[in-house]
């Protein structure tokens, strides 16, 4: 029979389904590798082929896994809550999980579609009550737990209760990486005298999972705060409304405590050296000193502004002090004559986001508070101004500015022509600021005449003597608020007795989500689950309110794959122990600062209490790059009322007439035609269009390269691609596309040669009529030395991952076999296997075909022998007058005088001599032969 690739790929995902194929179990007689794509948000406009991307290159590599004997364990699941279930609900009345549940059945049907091993029987999802329980699980264990600094790591919370009964508060506040805001401090002897809401307050300033003041982006249209990826230019990401910076009592995860072992578990991991690159810049390491400048007498003694420098050498160069429109002072220390101009920048200024903030470094703004700090050294008066270049959430929220040694305080000051004092030597200050960190230090008083290094030390040693402040290092990372205004996410396990907040104890999870008439906050503004009825703990005291961010439940996923019927444990030690550290994981950059950071705390978390014996979830991990949309354009002339034209890409072209680009659905263009029936029963106010088409007849269209977007109709389904080509054609025509890594255009143009490929591939089985015929013959030396060729390569771009080069090595070895006639099954056979993790579809029939009862997923990868590839003979290029006229195979141990005996007496040199002697025979061994005549 022919290749028909409908039937084959049906026949089979149907057999691995009914058998459970790709089952693991944990196996302790076998080595283990854990293979984890990072799982999808189940969207309801389904995959397109940007998407398999990632989950085709690691089933790859998880079937040639298989092949090499490992136990694998490829799981998927989904990321089911999140906020575009939840604005749909509230759009349609449709509950979240309605929708949620039909986006999983489109999804699942695509990806089986396309021929995945993944183990199914272990699929998770966040949304499910059994799931969550154990993210909730979690939380009470972060909320139960401190970051000892003593011991570098979580710990119960009764450990901190013992050293506040023995020490009190003081020096362990004292050795806390960040200090209790709210905490006076207390001896010991005196934690059992406080009250229970007293001391429950004071533990909250230390749990891991803490209920505090926070800067959020609210989002006032949607009711609810956003991650900061959720944010882009002063907007919500999703339906574009204002987001503003908002002080809220909020949960909050402890992310801080964990910024050293973060940083430095980067050391210790197999990632791309730009995905750590961008955990370093966000956790953002810093040394440098505290500093508090006191606000000046006449309008308050009391109040000073703490600064964090990691210049404390250029303290002399301070000309003024930039305080975040957030910070807490502005509005005790703005004069009246300056109030309305600062409260209208406060409020312009919190429409913008910290990302936005710190990447317009062009456009300067602030405001004079009207108020003056005293510097600490020289006593001199200092103007307090707000800028939005200084965020609330790095530091303190206030900078001391030197703008004769900082770029962004130079352009402030210049802007408003504020003073530029030198300090270091070494720039010209007329022009700009000089940042380098080396120079002698001018006009600094005791810091005079010091090279910057022993400035820095000697300025921390002042500070400190004169109790001005203290080194310190600091952190660019932020505390990640954790509690969202919505109905569609993790319930938080917390409930509230006279204001005070407790969790509710293992027996009572999971607390489900509960009923509630609309999906939108209450008319006083609480979030939606203020909306359920009677929603207490024991009828009495009331929930919290809030649910958990979509980050909570894939924090932890990688993990409850191991052991996902589990109901005692979100994992078994046993299961934890046996698959560990995930040895592959895939997914996109755009995780790199988000998700990966948050699933590396709390794997840390969870292994300071002992749950785990990795602090680190992947060993490596693969950024795959973007498939994007080759968009496709008609050139529009005139209007719906007169009619319109079409002008072809030439005539457009040529003379563009006032044509108007629009783009048009890709999937009714194939190499750039317009499908022109198509096309009119795409849109109906095209029905009638006319059309100029090009010399041929044809009317071709304009192309361009761009993301991928329902909006420019350049979405190609994977399941169109399926139905024309083959799920086994997709799969070998997305690694073909190029490297892994790196991101590039989706064009059908060339999908056909990888179509005409497995075609070839199938013709070796089968003779002329397709009749399937595979001979017993002993194979040739160059058969041999073609398929282990072959099977060295595979092998070596499958563990290098370079899935491109294994499909141009395959369309190689078709290529040679085929000019061979090669059908024998010492060769065929083995080649099944080798290109079953690529398209595992045909090569199952053929491995059935060939007389295999079980799955090739459980053959063995063909072993490369290297003697294959010694060649025992050479074929030389023979020229006649510098002219390559024929090659000659001789053996590689034939010396000089028997080569050119050879070449003489063959049948083409006697042709080209034409009975004549040679006036020149030169022979290059292992090279060339060249006859002159």
């Amino acid at each position: 029979m022919e290749y028909s690739f409908k039937e084959i790929e049906k026949k089979w995902q149907q057999f691995w389904a009914r058998e459970k194929t790709f089952k693991t179990v944990d196996r302790e007689n076998k080595p283990k590798y854990f293979v984890l794509d990072m799982f999808p948000y189940p969207s309801g406009a389904g995959l397109h082929v940007g998407h398999p991307l990632g989950y085709i290159a690691s089933d790859i590599l998880t079937r040639y896994k298989r092949l090499k004997g490992f136990n694998v364990l490829h799981p998927m699941g989904y990321d089911s809550f999140g906020l575009p279930a939840e604005q749909y609900a509230i759009q349609t009345g449709q509950h979240p999980a309605l929708t949620t549940k039909q986006n999983i059945e489109k999804y699942r049907e695509q990806l089986d579609r396309l021929g995945f091993s993944f183990d199914w029987d272990r699929e998770v999802r966040t949304s499910d009550p059994a799931y969550y329980k154990w993210t909730q699980w979690i939380f009470i264990q972060l909320f139960n737990s401190w970051y000892n600094p003593r011991s570098n790591k979580a710990e119960r919370i009764e450990t901190l209760v013992a050293i506040f009964e023995k020490e009190g508060s003081a020096k362990i506040e004292q050795e806390c990486f960040s200090h209790a805001e709210n905490v006076e401090p207390f001896a010991s002897g005196k934690w059992n005298s406080l009250s229970e809401k007293r001391r429950r307050e004071v533990l909250m300033n230390y749990r891991i999972a803490f209920l505090g003041e926070a800067f959020v982006n609210w989002c006032p249209a949607l009711g609810t705060v956003l991650a900061n990826d959720e944010v882009k230019e002063g907007v919500s990401e999703r339906g574009g409304f204002p987001v503003e910076r908002k002080l809220m009592n909020q949960w909050s995860m402890r992310i801080t405590a964990y910024a050293q072992r973060l940083l430095d578990g980067l050391e210790k991991i197999d990632w791309t050296e730009s995905l750590k690159e961008s955990q370093r810049y966000w956790i953002g390491r810093s040394e440098g000193s505290s500093l508090r400048f006191p606000v000046q007498a006449g309008q308050t003694t009391e109040l000073a502004i703490e600064v964090f420098t990691t210049r404390p050498d250029t303290v002399f160069g301070v000309s003024f002090i930039t305080l975040a429109p957030e910070h807490e002072l502005v509005a005790k220390i703005t004069t009246p004559e300056n109030k309305k101009a600062v409260e209208e920048y406060v409020r312009v200024s919190k429409s913008r986001s910290e990302r936005e903030r710190q990447a317009e470094v062009k456009n300067i703004s602030g405001v004079f508070t009207g108020a003056y700090a005293e510097h600490p050294f020289t006593r001199k008066a200092i103007p307090i101004w707000i800028g939005d270049y200084v965020l609330a959430g790095y530091g303190t929220g206030a900078v001391m500015a030197v703008p004769g040694h900082d770029s962004r305080d130079y352009a402030f000051a210049r802007h408003f022509n504020l003073p530029v004092l030198e300090v270091v030597s070494g720039g010209d200050l007329s022009k700009a600021s000089y940042d380098a960190k080396e120079g002698t230090l001018v006009n600094s008083g005791f810091l005079n005449g010091l090279p910057v290094k022993e400035a820095v030390k000697k300025a921390i040693e002042e500070i400190e003597k004169n109790n001005f402040g203290k080194g310190k290092i600091n952190f660019r990372l932020r505390d990640a608020v954790f509690g969202r205004q919505r109905y569609w996410g993790e319930p938080i396990p917390v409930y509230y007795k006279e204001g005070i907040p407790y969790v509710l104890e293992e027996n009572e999870l999971p607390l489900v989500l509960p009923e509630v008439d609309k999906f939108l906050p209450t008319e006083s503004g609480e979030p939606p689950l203020a909306r359920a009825h009677n929603w207490k703990h024991r009828g009495t005291d009331p929930y919290e309110h809030s649910t958990m961010p979509g980050w909570a439940g894939s924090s932890w996923y990688f993990l409850r794959y191991m052991d996902p019927h589990n109901e005692k444990a979100f994992v078994s030690k046993a299961a934890a122990d046996y698959w560990g550290q995930i040895d592959l994981y895939l997914g996109g950059s755009e995780h790199a600062t988000g998700h990966l950071l948050y699933v590396r705390f709390w794997t840390m978390f969870l292994h300071d209490l002992g749950y785990l014996n990795f602090e680190e979830p992947a060993k490596k991990l693969i950024n795959q790059g973007m498939i994007q949309g080759r968009s496709s354009f008609v050139y529009r002339v005139g209007k719906e009322d007169t009619g319109f034209t079409f002008l072809s890409k030439s005539k457009f072209e040529k003379d563009k007439h006032g044509a108007t680009p629009i783009h048009v659905d890709v999937n009714i263009v194939d190499n750039d035609l317009l499908d022109i029936e198509a096309f009119k029963k795409w849109r109906p106010e095209y029905a009638h269009a006319t059309f100029e088409f090009e010399e041929n007849g044809n009317y071709l269209c304009g192309s361009e390269v761009e993301k991928m977007s329902k909006s420019k109709w350049n979405v190609v389904s994977p399941d169109l691609i399926c139905e024309k080509y083959g799920a086994d054609c997709l799969r070998l025509y997305e690694m073909f596309l190029g490297p892994l890594e790196q991101s590039k255009p989706w064009n059908t143009n060339g999908i056909s040669g990888v179509s005409n490929f497995l075609k070839k591939f199938w013709k070796l089985f089968h003779d002329p009529q397709f009749i399937f015929s595979v001979s017993e013959e002993v194979p040739t030396k160059a058969e041999l030395k073609i398929l282990h060729k072959t099977i060295k390569k595979i092998q070596e771009d499958i563990e290098r991952f370079s899935f491109n080069t294994s499909v141009s090595n395959f369309m190689i070895c078709v290529n040679e076999l085929t000019e061979l006639n090669c059908s024998k099954r010492a060769i065929l056979e083995p080649l099944c296997t080798l290109i079953s993790p690529y398209a595992p579809h045909i090569a199952e029939e053929l491995w059935s075909l060939l007389g295999h009862s079980e799955s090739i997923s459980f053959a063995f990868f063909p072993t490369f022998r290297e003697e294959f590839l010694q060649d025992d003979s050479y074929a030389y290029p023979v020229s006649v007058n510098g002219k390559t006229r024929f090659k000659l195979e001789l053996p590689l141990a034939m010396g000089i005088p028997e080569i050119e005996k050879e070449v003489l007496s063959s049948e083409e040199a006697k042709k080209y001599l034409e009975g004549k002697t040679p006036k020149k025979l030169i022979v290059v061994h292992k090279k060339i032969v060249n006859i002159v005549i």
